[in-house]
């Protein structure tokens, strides 16, 4: 029987002498075998991995450009604290009213306050994302934050119809308002966490310069 059988599967036989085969263990490249190629590997992919896959920019340069020229970044800027504090202002109303009874016209009217800032918002908001992304609605890099902010101009419009209708007696309606309100706390989280992301992002890529997985 020849003496060139089946050999282990992880030795590669190289030549053969005189005196039979001689087992060699294949190597990558000069003074490295395929075991200490396989360590380095393991050691080296996952500090590539982070950064091979790391999230695509919430704006391309035309977009960023757009987005620092129009007048309309400012507006969203000036009417969102606005709503924010109109929100606060709000829900302490509100909350006086279901626990005491007192102060129904006040808490009344700063939810229909805090509502018409909120139509204000949608709407130069919808136009500055048209801008932007030249999409009036669900851009892409914010679809999610605009189908939650759906449910949140829903809810506060259904407070308008339950105020105007009398469908809902007064305690009904000032707790519609405050769910109205619990979903548009979550829109806003929605918004500042993508927006504080796309700024990391940014400055990383801007402040560090080039690293594995980015364009020199």
């Amino acid at each position: 029987m020849s003496n060139q059988g089946i050999s282990p599967a992880p030795t590669t036989w190289h030549a053969i002498g005189p005196e039979g085969s001689v087992p060699r263990p294949r190597t990558r490249s000069a003074g490295v075998t395929e075991r200490d190629a396989g360590s380095a590997d393991a050691e080296v992919s996952p500090r590539l991995t982070p950064l091979a896959f790391d999230k695509p920019p919430l704006y391309t340069p035309e977009q960023r450009l757009r987005r620092d020229q129009t007048r309309w970044t400012l507006v969203q800027g000036i009417l969102a604290p606005i709503q924010f504090v109109a929100c606060l202002v709000s829900v302490a109303l509100v909350l006086r009213f279901l626990l005491s009874g007192a102060g129904e016209l006040a808490a009344t009217i700063s939810i229909v306050v805090k509502t018409a800032l909120l139509y204000a918002i949608m709407v130069t908001g919808s136009i500055w994302e048209k801008v932007v992304f030249d999409k009036y609605l669900f851009a892409e890099p914010f679809f999610w934050e605009d189908a939650v902010s759906m449910v949140v101009i829903a809810l506060h419009t259904a407070y308008l119809y339950a105020l105007l209708s009398g469908s809902l007696t007064t305690r009904q309606q000032m707790l519609l308002a405050l769910v109205a309100y619990a979903t548009y706390v979550i829109n806003a989280i929605q918004f500042l966490l993508k927006l504080r992301a796309a700024r990391l992002r940014d400055s990383s890529n801007s402040g560090l310069g080039p690293t594995i997985g980015s364009p020199a």
